[in-house]
């Protein structure tokens, strides 16, 4: 078993140095290193079995196969490359569209707010006028009644009123005012004005609430 070089071993086969390399990655030959250099070791006890063609056209063959290889791989490579490139660009796009769709989300749900927020703001403004407005007619009211005549006359009266001239408990007073406001809806008896309770006990009686 002699050891030769890759350009002696070429030789001896009467083949090229690129067949040499190729058997090698095949692993038809075994090659060992030695004072860094490559060494093919070569059984010259076996007759060599002589190309059938000329080395020139042999080297020709193999190199052309080895290129067409070569270009099939780069080929099949070139289509992964754009197909994954492909696939980016299209989940580059679909990502883009969700951040668009979450923003114009996330910007309608504010605009909403907003509304709702003038919304409850122009209800609560109009429901601070309407109790301004009706404590105004409750105090010309109160003050209609202290410069009226002492004769007695049937005209409505703020619940609040009333239950302040009989000097009773504040406890006393809100459990009387629930029973008015329970009962508010169905008594006609009763007037009610936003929050406001009105009532006539000239014209009415109501020992049954009291």
């Amino acid at each position: 078993m002699k050891k030769l070089t890759i350009e002696a071993a070429a030789k001896y086969f009467s083949i090229s140095k690129e067949a040499i390399h190729n058997r090698i990655r095949r692993g038809s030959l075994e090659v060992v290193v030695e004072n860094g250099v490559k060494l093919v070791k070569v059984d010259t006890t076996k007759a060599v079995q002589k190309p059938k063609v000329t080395p020139a056209l042999k080297n020709s063959s193999n190199d052309e196969r080895y290129y067409r290889l070569l270009q099939e791989q780069n080929e099949k490579l070139q289509a992964k490359v754009e197909k994954l490139e492909n696939e980016t660009r299209s989940l580059r796009d679909q990502k883009e569209k969700m951040l668009i769709e979450e923003r114009q989300k996330i910007e309608q749900i504010y605009r909403d707010k907003d509304a709702q927020l003038k919304q409850v703001l122009n209800t609560l403004a109009t429901q601070f006028m309407l109790t301004q407005s009706l404590e105004s007619e409750e105090d010309i009211a109160e003050t209609i009644e202290i410069v009226e005549t002492p004769e007695e006359q049937s005209e409505p009266i703020s619940l609040k009123k009333y239950l302040k001239t009989k000097k009773l408990s504040e406890k006393k007073r809100v459990k009387i005012k629930k029973r008015f406001l329970k009962v508010a809806r169905s008594d006609d008896r009763i007037v009610s004005v936003g929050k406001k309770l009105y009532i006539d006990p000239i014209k009415y009686d109501y020992s049954d609430l009291l």
